[in-house]
Protein backbone atom coordinates (compact mmCIF):
# COMPACT_ATOMS: atom_id res chain seq x y z
CA UNK A 1 0.00 0.00 0.00
CA UNK A 2 1.13 3.54 -0.63
CA UNK A 3 1.74 5.95 2.25
CA UNK A 4 -1.33 7.92 1.13
CA UNK A 5 -3.51 4.79 1.28
CA UNK A 6 -2.12 3.98 4.73
CA UNK A 7 -2.83 7.52 5.97
CA UNK A 8 -6.47 7.20 4.91
CA UNK A 9 -6.94 3.68 6.28
CA UNK A 10 -9.52 2.96 8.99
CA UNK A 11 -7.49 1.85 12.02
CA UNK A 12 -9.10 -0.19 14.79
CA UNK A 13 -6.33 0.15 17.39
CA UNK A 14 -3.28 2.39 17.82
CA UNK A 15 -0.29 1.06 19.74
CA UNK A 16 2.16 3.74 20.86
CA UNK A 17 5.63 2.19 21.20
CA UNK A 18 7.53 5.44 20.65
CA UNK A 19 10.48 5.86 22.95
CA UNK A 20 11.09 2.12 23.29
CA UNK A 21 13.88 0.23 21.60
CA UNK A 22 14.00 -3.36 20.43
CA UNK A 23 12.21 -5.50 21.46
CA UNK A 24 9.73 -2.95 22.88
CA UNK A 25 7.70 -2.29 19.71
CA UNK A 26 7.45 -6.01 18.92
CA UNK A 27 6.33 -6.84 22.46
CA UNK A 28 3.74 -4.06 22.31
CA UNK A 29 2.43 -5.41 18.99
CA UNK A 30 2.33 -8.97 20.32
CA UNK A 31 0.38 -7.89 23.40
CA UNK A 32 -2.05 -5.71 21.46
CA UNK A 33 -2.81 -7.90 18.43
CA UNK A 34 -5.14 -10.05 20.54
CA UNK A 35 -7.19 -6.93 21.34
CA UNK A 36 -8.36 -6.55 17.73
CA UNK A 37 -10.62 -8.91 15.80
CA UNK A 38 -9.50 -10.97 12.81
CA UNK A 39 -9.55 -8.67 9.78
CA UNK A 40 -9.06 -5.50 11.81
CA UNK A 41 -6.07 -3.19 11.41
CA UNK A 42 -3.63 -2.09 14.07
CA UNK A 43 -1.31 0.91 13.72
CA UNK A 44 2.00 0.73 15.59
CA UNK A 45 3.79 4.02 16.30
CA UNK A 46 7.52 3.60 16.79
CA UNK A 47 10.67 5.69 16.95
CA UNK A 48 13.26 2.88 16.82
CA UNK A 49 14.52 2.44 13.23
CA UNK A 50 14.99 -1.30 13.79
CA UNK A 51 11.22 -1.67 13.95
CA UNK A 52 11.07 -1.09 10.16
CA UNK A 53 12.55 -4.55 9.59
CA UNK A 54 11.60 -6.28 12.86
CA UNK A 55 7.83 -5.78 12.66
CA UNK A 56 7.44 -7.10 9.08
CA UNK A 57 9.54 -10.13 10.10
CA UNK A 58 7.34 -10.67 13.17
CA UNK A 59 4.23 -10.52 10.97
CA UNK A 60 5.69 -13.10 8.60
CA UNK A 61 6.58 -15.37 11.52
CA UNK A 62 3.16 -15.08 13.19
CA UNK A 63 1.06 -15.11 10.02
CA UNK A 64 -0.41 -11.62 10.32
CA UNK A 65 -0.49 -9.37 7.26
CA UNK A 66 1.97 -6.48 7.19
CA UNK A 67 0.25 -3.74 5.18
CA UNK A 68 3.08 -1.20 5.04
CA UNK A 69 4.74 1.70 6.78
CA UNK A 70 5.76 5.31 6.38
CA UNK A 71 7.52 7.99 8.40
CA UNK A 72 5.70 11.09 9.58
CA UNK A 73 7.31 13.90 11.58
CA UNK A 74 9.97 11.57 13.01
CA UNK A 75 7.55 8.77 13.87
CA UNK A 76 7.41 5.44 12.08
CA UNK A 77 3.84 4.29 11.45
CA UNK A 78 3.41 0.60 10.70
CA UNK A 79 0.17 -1.19 9.83
CA UNK A 80 -0.78 -4.80 10.59
CA UNK A 81 -3.96 -6.71 9.76
CA UNK A 82 -4.81 -9.52 12.15
CA UNK A 83 -5.35 -12.72 10.17
CA UNK A 84 -5.97 -15.34 12.84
Amino acid sequence: MTPEELKNMQVDKVVDARGTSCPGPILAAKKSIVEVQVGQVMEVLASDAGTKKDLPAWCKKTGHEFLGMFEDAGDIKLYIKRTK
